[in-house]
């Protein structure tokens, strides 16, 4: 049985169903289906059964799966909005519950695969898995960045695989129930189909308009490196998963554009309450991945684009 936390959302089901290619169906998926229209990304999975993150957890505290043979358990399950400030729910939900599964996956020695973020290093500019670039601008960056520095006291002793993964900016089918917090080439789609217009930030940080640069990572190159790694058990560590090129989102939008062959470009003032919280650069550092042997190529923002708008306007 492998089990995915967190398999009802964006990332996680696309690992269910990378899984499901490779005829994985022995899947437990555990999420919170408070926000039911998560249900969508599961019905082109197929798995073994569903809980509940609160029912998994006890069942888990309770012994109730030592006796059940575990291959991996993917963490996925977060609250991954960077503008939730509720610190104590943070903390408790992205902080503890990965504590509780690290510790039980080293007592029984399962390999854990769990998601971090590019959210841990703020505005540094140097996005390298080293303490002194990280210094995250929010509450869920911190989240992570705790648990990663939770990790590395342990990383000389473990028992099993534990494997971070540093995520940049996600995009790709299955991430329509994030809301305000879906990928822009998902937000840039549903603009252009309402009005033939799609809407950017205005510059800031010393950025022209739409030249903000993030590292944007098409989803399934994501759910390649996580299976990499379920490949790889002898491979542990805290690691970047982006496409190590930093493009604008004037790049994005123009991908946008060239698929539908229509519509156009405006600029609107940045958003007050995002400033000084906001990365406006991003670049994973892929000195450390390329070094553990993983040499997965990675999508450019016109080629994953492409594919996600496919998707999206079938």
């Amino acid at each position: 049985m492998i089990i995915v936390t967190g398999g009802a959302g964006f990332i996680g089901s696309n690992i269910v169903l990378g899984l499901n290619q490779r005829g994985y169906d022995d899947i437990l998926v555990v999420d919170n289906l408070t926000n039911g229209i998560k249900y969508k990304n599961l019905v082109d999975c197929q798995i073994t059964d569903y809980l509940d993150k609160k029912d998994f957890l006890e069942k888990l505290q309770q012994g109730f799966f030592r006796h059940k043979t575990i291959e991996a358990i993917f963490h996925q399950g977060a609250c991954s909005s960077t503008t939730e400030w509720d610190g104590r729910y943070m903390m408790e939900n992205n902080y503890e519950y990965t504590k509780v599964l690290f510790h039980y996956c080293q007592d029984q020695k399962i390999p854990l695969i769990y998601a971090s973020s590019a959210a841990v290093y703020g505005a540094d500019d140097h996005f390298k898995e080293e303490l002194q670039f990280e210094k995250p601008l929010n509450v869920y960056g911190y989240s992570k960045f705790q648990f990663d520095q939770y990790l590395r006291q342990f990383q000389s002793k473990l028992t099993a695989q534990v494997v971070g993964l540093r995520y940049f900016n996600v995009y790709g089918p299955h991430e329509e129930h994030k809301g305000s917090m879906a990928s822009v080439a998902y937000h840039l789609n549903n603009q252009l189909l309402e009005s033939d217009v799609i809407r950017l930030f205005e510059g800031c940080d010393g950025y022209g308009n739409g030249e903000q640069q993030r590292d944007f990572v098409y989803v399934g190159d994501v759910v390649d490196i996580n299976l990499w790694f379920l490949d790889n058990p002898q491979v542990s560590g805290i690691y970047n998963t982006g496409t190590g090129r930093s493009q604008t989102f004037n790049d994005v939008a123009n991908a946008v554009l060239n698929y539908h062959q229509k519509g156009s470009l405006e600029y609107i003032p940045f958003p007050e309450h995002l400033k000084g919280c906001y990365q406006s650069y991003t670049e994973a550092n892929l000195e450390k991945l390329r070094t553990s042997g993983c040499e997965h190529q990675f999508k450019s923002v016109e080629e994953g684009v492409c594919l996600y708008m496919e998707w999206l306007n079938k």
